[in-house]
């Protein structure tokens, strides 16, 4: 990629690549732990509702308080320290700076965050997927014409299955399917913040001592953060979405070729060309067999016979017919690895995956019967868990997006695993985020993907 070269010229020549970092939070500490450590880059500023919690986070990953203790952007930028604020808008417009990272979780601020970084020029790089869930194509095409660059975050498996799909592709093969695994059982479809932590075997008490927020663990889960990520594939991809959501098929790094390929051909697929997350569990609860729990695949197809015979003469894993194979990758590092994207951004004007279109979309879906006159609390929460769909799909029925089901109340009964519709709730119409997601309906409905 030669980014480290490119950052050490630019160092050298005393014009490193300025960062401002808005959330400083768990992915933020990860990457502000290697920044440090990376010549040719500046974290200018962090912006966080709590500065001292993000003090507390620089503390903890070990910076000296002299890297920053600077009293303004401006020393900070003269001295090459970094500032510590609670305004981010203050911060994207800070003399200096090249990249904004979106680290705060929070769909309404990353769009607002957007929208500032539009303003003022700076290029844009979203650990924010829940912003990106809810309206990454419209988001992605402001970016665009306001000429920054709006970039999922490297590091995060969105990104790198993003990658892979690009290397499959650009070396000519057909991609079949392109995922993740994680951990699931279909009883985490019910679980909530007040009983997640007996599914990750600890308990309440020592969660809170590590600081750990049971929202967000129980939307990784619950399948929440699952069908987010997946959707942001899908956008950013061209690929489809499975028609009922996600199946989570227990599948081992040996399987993914025989498993990860059309239903025609004796796998699990719909079709070629899909998003599907994989299991580290069988159903019945045990381990299985070299299993891709914190790793990225993707499946693709050998469209001639010499293409299928290189695969055999090099010892790829094929399916039985040899012509669909797999790469994949074990692991994500998440904040650690993220100034990959900070460097394409700044020096090669590229996202390392952004949303070209809107193929997938999230919805809320009721984890119990809930009551007419009942509040949603939202992605993580005990109410609702997001269900991928294809946009079309969701587009058709009225889905309540995933990112707006917080602190909105019911008008109409929800059973059970329904979905829940615009027209089931009371919601301000005017609000930012609400706006903007109707604005990407719009925009994007003439090319939304149906299940077919």
């Amino acid at each position: 990629m030669n980014f480290h070269s490119m950052l050490a010229a630019r160092g050298a020549a005393g014009r490193p690549v300025r960062v401002g970092l808005i959330g400083g939070g768990k992915f933020g500490s990860m990457f502000l732990s290697q920044a440090r450590r990376v010549e040719g880059l500046h974290v200018l500023g962090i912006a966080d509702l709590a500065p001292e919690r993000a003090r507390a986070s620089l503390d903890r990953i070990g910076w000296e308080t002299a890297r920053h203790d600077a009293a303004s952007f401006a020393t900070a930028l003269k001295d090459g320290k970094t500032f510590i604020t609670d305004d981010a808008e203050a911060l994207v417009a800070a003399d200096g700076l090249d990249v904004v990272i979106d680290a705060t979780g929070d769909p309404a601020a990353g769009i607002r965050h957007v929208g500032l970084a539009c303003r003022h020029q700076r290029h844009i790089v979203m650990v924010n997927v829940e912003a990106d869930a809810l309206a990454g194509p419209l988001l992605a095409q402001q970016a665009r014409a306001a000429g920054i660059v709006y970039s999922l975050a490297y590091g995060d498996q969105p990104a790198l299955i993003s990658e892979q799909v690009d290397w499959a592709r650009t070396c000519g093969f057909e991609v079949v399917a392109a995922g993740k695994g994680t951990k699931y059982l279909p009883e985490y479809h019910a679980s909530t913040d007040g009983t997640v932590w007996d599914y990750y075997g600890i308990t309440a008490e020592r969660a809170a001592e590590g600081g750990m927020n049971a929202k967000m663990f129980n939307s990784f889960l619950d399948g929440t953060k699952s069908g987010i990520e997946m959707a942001a594939v899908a956008n950013a991809c061209g690929l489809d979405c499975p028609g009922d959501g996600l199946s989570f098929p227990p599948v081992g790094t040996h399987q993914l070729a025989a498993v990860l390929k059309p239903k025609a051909d004796g796998g699990m697929l719909e079709r070629r060309g899909m998003v599907e997350v994989i299991s580290c569990l069988n159903r019945d609860g045990t381990a299985v067999e070299r299993d891709l729990r914190w790793g990225v695949y993707v499946t693709f197809a050998a469209q001639d016979d010499y293409a299928a015979r290189c695969f055999a003469e090099y010892g790829l894993v094929t399916d039985e017919s040899g012509i669909y194979t797999a790469m994949y990758k074990p692991w994500h590092l998440i904040g650690l690895e993220l100034a990959v994207s900070v460097a394409s951004a700044a020096l090669r004007g590229e996202p390392t995956g952004a949303p070209r279109g809107w193929n997938g979309d999230v919805v809320a879906v009721a984890k119990r019967d809930l009551a007419a006159g009942e509040t949603l609390d939202g992605e993580g929460g005990s109410t609702v868990w997001g269900k991928l769909m294809p946009a079309a799909d969701s587009l058709a029925l009225g889905g309540l997006p995933i990112g707006l089901s917080h602190d909105v109340r019911l008008k109409n009964p929800i059973a059970t695993g329904s979905p829940v519709r615009w027209q089931d709730v009371e919601i301000d119409e005017t609000g930012t985020a609400v706006r903007v997601r109707r604005e990407m309906e719009e925009a994007f409905a003439p090319t939304a993907r149906a299940a077919e």
